[in-house]
């Protein structure tokens, strides 16, 4: 079973992109996705949920990521895969 991943994101955002692309490139097919720029309530909820005002924000499944430097450095130390997989 595929792990949720939840974004985020704005529809300008280059690093919303990237995380996207890194995301797709993991076999990752759906990317839920919460445009913070059409909803000021999402914003809040986010940065009430993270502590972060900046976008990308990502979750794998229950799991705050942070934002595309967060999701690279995981996938860098070799640990994205397993979190992908749920484990």
């Amino acid at each position: 079973m595929a792990v949720r991943v939840l974004m985020y994101s704005t529809a300008v955002c280059p690093y919303c992109i990237m995380a996207e692309r890194l995301l797709k490139a993991k076999g990752v097919e759906t990317i839920e996705k919460i445009r913070v720029d059409l909803d000021p309530e999402q914003r809040a909820d986010m940065m009430q949920k993270t502590g972060r005002r900046t976008v990308p924000q990502i979750y794998i499944g229950d799991t705050h990521v942070g934002g595309f430097d967060d999701l690279s450095a995981l996938d860098r130390e070799g640990k994205l895969d397993g979190l992908l997989q749920g484990a």
